[in-house]
């Protein structure tokens, strides 16, 4: 897979639950921030505008995550999405968390889908944001 967008991420107090390690709904937040940097800073797409102004929708229709080992307070996760299919409106992606020795904590496969935002149906990629996710898929 080619990687398409990677970012750094502390894990900071509010992510901790009272054992000192992230709370594990605290790893979808997480999730999320990296997808919609992806989209603001990687492909050069306006997340709040497509949203907004635009009316896409972009919601997880498909969601497994494997916990692979802890996270703690000042921990910095290398966060790493690379992109696994691309329909005409859906989208696999794959982002894996990373520690302080390169070690996994956990990985995500997801699969996303573009909606209208007026009537909540599938609809195509607008052409964009088609153009910017073709550069990041891996054709061999």
């Amino acid at each position: 897979m080619k990687l398409a967008f990677q970012r750094q991420e502390r894990v900071r107090f509010g992510h901790c639950d009272p054992a000192g390690i992230v709370y594990y709904p605290r790893y979808f937040e997480m999730l999320h921030g990296v997808m919609e940097d992806w989209f603001n800073d990687g492909l050069q797409v306006n997340y709040a505008e497509l949203l907004g102004q635009r009316r896409f929708g972009m919601p997880t229709i498909q969601l497994h995550t494997d916990f692979k080992r802890i996270s703690r307070m000042g921990d910095l996760l290398r966060q790493q999405l690379c992109v696994t299919k691309l329909g005409r409106s859906s989208l696999g992606l794959r982002t894996e968390f990373h520690g302080n020795d390169d070690d996994l904590r956990v990985v995500f496969d997801q699969v996303l889908v573009c909606t209208s935002l007026d009537t909540h149906q599938p609809t195509p990629f607008p052409a964009d944001l088609r153009a910017a996710l073709e550069l990041c898929i891996d054709e061999h």
